[in-house]
């Protein structure tokens, strides 16, 4: 599952624990405050560290990503070779729409990633508390993806902290009603500054 900015080296490297998918919310669909934007702060120099859990009984592997520039298009460029904009409804690559508005759990919407795939996404929470290396964290969206493709369904669940960023990262595979894992990343350290 080719992922995008941020996103992109962290799917690439941290394997997810569990065997089954999460099952989606079945509460009220309770809004989040403010617009994708502030759920992932893109300025020049804002950095991550993620923790990559890719091998069960190893020590977690350190991945950090760091804004490098903004191009011409108005795109966050990542050292990882990624980039996101943030506009007023949506926070997306060049590819994607990663976060939408409204930020109410059960909203979706679609991004097509080729002729032959489009990826769904949903809200699957809002208002969660998170707890990863870096802290607990507040007020967290999470947001699951679909793609199914040659009898396969890619599975991704990203969650975003307010001010914060991408704080837990997590994809499987689901192939014949069973959940595989693939990758899982937290968040270990940030450091961001004013937009």
């Amino acid at each position: 599952m080719n992922r995008t900015p941020l996103v992109a080296s962290l799917v690439a490297t941290a394997l997810l624990a569990c065997a089954r998918a999460p099952a989606t919310p079945t509460a009220a669909a309770q809004a989040a405050p403010g617009a994708p934007a502030d759920y992932l702060p893109l300025a020049v120099g804002n950095a991550w560290t993620y923790l990559d859990r890719s091998s069960p009984g190893a020590a977690p592997v350190r991945r950090s990503v760091r804004v490098v520039e903004r191009d011409r298009d108005g795109y966050f460029v990542d050292d990882q070779r990624g980039a996101l904009r943030a506009d007023p409804d949506c926070l997306h690559d060049r590819t994607r729409r990663l976060l939408c508005q409204p930020l109410r759990a059960g909203h979706t919407w679609t991004s097509v990633v080729s002729a032959a795939a489009v990826e769904r996404y949903e809200i699957a929470g809002v208002g969660e508390t998170v707890a990863v290396p870096a802290g607990t964290f507040q007020g967290c969206v999470r947001v699951r993806s679909q793609l199914r493709s040659g009898g396969v369904e890619q599975v991704a669940e990203l969650t975003y902290a307010p001010g914060v960023g991408l704080v837990r990262l997590e994809t499987f595979a689901v192939v014949d009603g069973v959940a595989r894992p693939q990758v899982r990343g937290e968040l270990e350290s940030y450091r961001v500054g004013a937009r």
